[in-house]
């Protein structure tokens, strides 16, 4: 009979588990920015075109679509550091950000102006922020209240891009991707602990 709790995973596993999911995030959007180069930005149509069907297919394809590697390299400064806080504290990176990817956009096609076309990984880089903060003013668990005030200090200059006045600018994007966020923090389920393991 043994008794006890599991291993517990050291720092650099799980730090391994959470740079994983990030780096193939970004990689998918960089090799989908390469081959829209290669097509001369054909893809940037698949963009969320707000209220029109065809720009459904957006609502999806947004986050990997971009206007140059100069505006896909200031979104994955920010989902880096801000992916990977995300995904070495929970186990739900993947379905935490397909929710705000897809809550974020169905608002932004809903409520976005007509004629315009939304592309860029920005929804989702307001939307991790959001959730973080959010999260941690829920669950009041030290590393997520810890982690909700990094984000606070270090991001705090991205609440000026949820407003209105920025020409080429989707600030729809980023504050459907914010509320998206916060809802998914809000109303998503929190991980429950695991028990220890008894064997015997």
């Amino acid at each position: 009979m043994s008794t006890g709790a599991p291993p517990r995973r050291g720092i650099g596993s799980v730090l391994t588990a959470g740079i994983v999911p990030v780096a193939v995030l970004l990689g998918l959007m960089w090799i989908a920015e390469g081959v829209d180069t290669v097509l001369g930005q054909r893809l940037d149509q698949l963009g969320i075109e707000p209220r029109d069907v065809d720009g459904l297919t957006g609502v999806v394809a947004a986050p990997f679509l971009h206007a140059g590697f100069g505006h896909l390299l200031a979104n994955s400064a920010g989902l880096l550091v801000l992916g990977l806080l995300l995904a070495v504290t929970t186990r739900s990176f993947w379905l935490i950000c397909a929710l705000i990817t897809v809550l974020g956009g169905l608002a932004v096609w809903v409520l976005g102006p007509a004629g315009t076309l939304h592309i860029g990984a920005s929804g989702l880089v307001y939307g991790i922020a959001a959730y973080l903060v959010a999260r941690g003013v829920r669950t009041r668990r030290v590393l997520d209240v810890v982690i909700a005030g990094i984000v606070v200090l270090t991001y705090s200059g991205l609440a000026l891009g949820v407003l209105p006045g920025q020409p080429g600018v989707s600030w729809q994007s980023h504050l459907f991707g914010a509320l998206a966020g916060v809802a998914v923090a809000w109303f998503g389920a929190t991980p429950a602990r695991r028990p220890r393991r008894l064997d015997r």
